[in-house]
């Protein structure tokens, strides 16, 4: 069993900043993609920015320049760094991680989200 806890959410104004954090635990062996997704109401989930166990990364066009995500491996642990946060940031923000398993098997998982709120 593996489990995802996330945190670093919050209320911010426009320009401000925060930092998410989504730490892995339980039966892991090795971890392969990791990445931040978000939600705002009324849309779609959306992938932020990911990055693999080589470290590439990938941003979404309208974050790009202003969020920075990075992973500690000896943490099992991803974090996105969000500055000049604007108010249209504001969603709940989900980790996905891809995984081996101990048991050799490669699953998905997700972490329970945190809220993101940019405004004045």
């Amino acid at each position: 069993q593996v489990q995802l806890v996330e945190s670093g959410g919050g209320l911010v104004q426009p320009g401000g900043s925060l930092r998410l954090s989504c730490a892995a635990s339980g039966s892991i062996f090795k971890i392969y993609d990791m990445g931040w997704y978000r939600q705002a109401p009324g849309k779609q989930r959306e992938l932020v920015a990911s990055i693999g166990s080589s470290d590439s990364t990938y941003y979404i066009n309208s974050v790009k320049g202003r969020f920075t995500i990075a992973r500690d491996d000896a943490k099992n642990t991803v974090y996105l760094q969000m500055n000049s946060l604007k108010p249209e940031d504001t969603a709940v923000y989900y980790c996905n991680v891809k995984l081996l398993t101990i048991a050799t098997t490669t699953e998905n998982y997700w972490g329970q989200g945190t809220q993101v709120t940019v405004s004045s």
